[in-house]
């Protein structure tokens, strides 16, 4: 999962359309270690007597009313980064423990600084591009 510090950095450049699969997180210090699922249903795995079943729920008893979307932060995943890197992508490669992104550009490639998650070599790539390219009609929005 991509760090929140980076999805902080990323969610004032781009649009976010959240849709079922979404994470994200609310960055108010009481909940903000608590990550969200965008979920149309809530499914909570209970075990009886060492058998699990699922219950489906139709709401959980320690839910907030609402929040604005505006006051959360969004947890892009790998392949929604991956799809706002677009074209600009060539290669996520492994060194040592941790992941860097190459992407084309226009005089040179660009490989990002070592990242601990291949998520966080991700949204750092994509960092770099809403950064140094002149943005396109709908480059800077979530896949969704």
């Amino acid at each position: 999962m991509i760090s929140r510090e980076l999805a902080g950095r990323l969610s004032t450049r781009l649009e976010w359309k959240p849709a079922n699969g979404d994470l994200f997180f609310i960055p108010r210090p009481e909940i903000s270690d608590s990550v969200f699922l965008v979920s149309d249903m809530v499914v909570e795995l209970v075990v009886r007597d060492a058998r699990p079943r699922f219950h489906f729920n139709g709401t959980v008893e320690w839910a907030l009313d609402s929040v604005e979307v505006g006051e959360v932060v969004w947890l892009p995943r790998e392949d929604q980064l991956r799809e706002l890197i677009g074209d600009h992508f060539l290669s996520l490669d492994r060194t040592g423990g941790d992941y860097v992104v190459s992407l084309s550009g226009p005089e040179h490639a660009h490989h990002t600084a070592p990242q601990p998650s291949a998520a966080d070599a991700y949204g750092a790539a994509l960092l770099y591009v809403l950064e140094h390219t002149v943005p396109v009609a709908g480059s800077a929005e979530s896949p969704h």
